[in-house]
């Protein structure tokens, strides 16, 4: 195993332990290597709106690295020269990301903004190429690298071969795992405005709001003000199954 580099946080709160625990893949690393990752990394704190990258920004741009949220939201989205955007997830706490560019050098593939203050761990480049030279860290990644290649072949599926309603239904079902956390505990309120989710979707307010409406008719799902409440995933799953 390759040398830990020196520990450089000093403000890592309860809170924000907590919540990288909670988060399946950190979990199931290893608690030597789990050590050696926070060791390697910087606390930062982001301001509401700012951006954590951008779509194009080089390995190196200035506080690059890979990411952990530890507290606040983030918001991955592309934004087309015509003014609209594909949101593709809502990270929460927990969700370490930004690993492709470091694996791969080339640029960031889409925008990181923050939807509130956040608390971020940063592990800059050069760490990131020495924690790699441990294999079961690297293995660790890899099986990161191999759960979101699932995510994306799932919506790759959902676009090519589902009805609306069942694309629907699959979303609300990836999003009550926590979205790119994919918890194995499912939550049944979700705290997301309709914009957005029509936005993951790549449809439009309307349709998603015809949609829902006829969930929430059919009992499935419970409408509120920036929130929808799932009242029968067995109904969501069989929708999926089917659709």
């Amino acid at each position: 195993m390759a040398t830990s580099p020196k520990p450089r946080i000093s403000r890592l709160s309860a809170a924000h332990r907590a919540a990288l625990e909670r988060n399946p893949w950190f979990t199931s690393i290893p608690r030597v290597q789990r050590e050696a990752l926070l060791g390697a990394a910087e606390l930062l704190h982001v301001r509401r709106g700012a951006m954590v990258f951008r779509q194009g920004d080089p390995i190196h741009a200035a506080g690059g690295g890979f990411y952990a949220l530890v507290a606040g939201s983030i918001k991955i989205s592309s934004l087309r020269q015509d003014g609209r955007e594909a949101i593709l997830a809502v990270l929460e706490p927990g969700n370490w990301f930004g690993e492709i560019t470091l694996i791969d050098g080339s640029p960031r593939t889409h925008d990181a903004t923050a939807l509130e203050a956040l608390d971020l761990l940063v592990v800059p480049p050069e760490a990131f190429v020495q924690l790699m030279r441990d294999g079961v860290f690297a293995n660790a990644i890899a099986a990161m690298l191999a759960a979101r290649v699932r995510m994306l072949y799932g919506l790759a599926e959902d676009a090519t071969l589902r009805s609306l309603r069942a694309r629907v239904a699959h979303r609300l079902l990836v999003l009550a795992r926590g979205d790119a956390t994919q918890s194995v505990q499912l939550r049944h309120d979700l705290k997301l405005p309709q914009e957005a989710l029509a936005m993951m979707l790549g449809i439009t307010r309307q349709t998603l709001s015809k949609e829902l409406n006829a969930l929430a008719g059919e009992g499935v799902i419970a409408l509120g003000y920036g929130r929808i409440e799932l009242l029968s995933l067995d109904a969501l799953q069989a929708l999926v199954s089917t659709g």
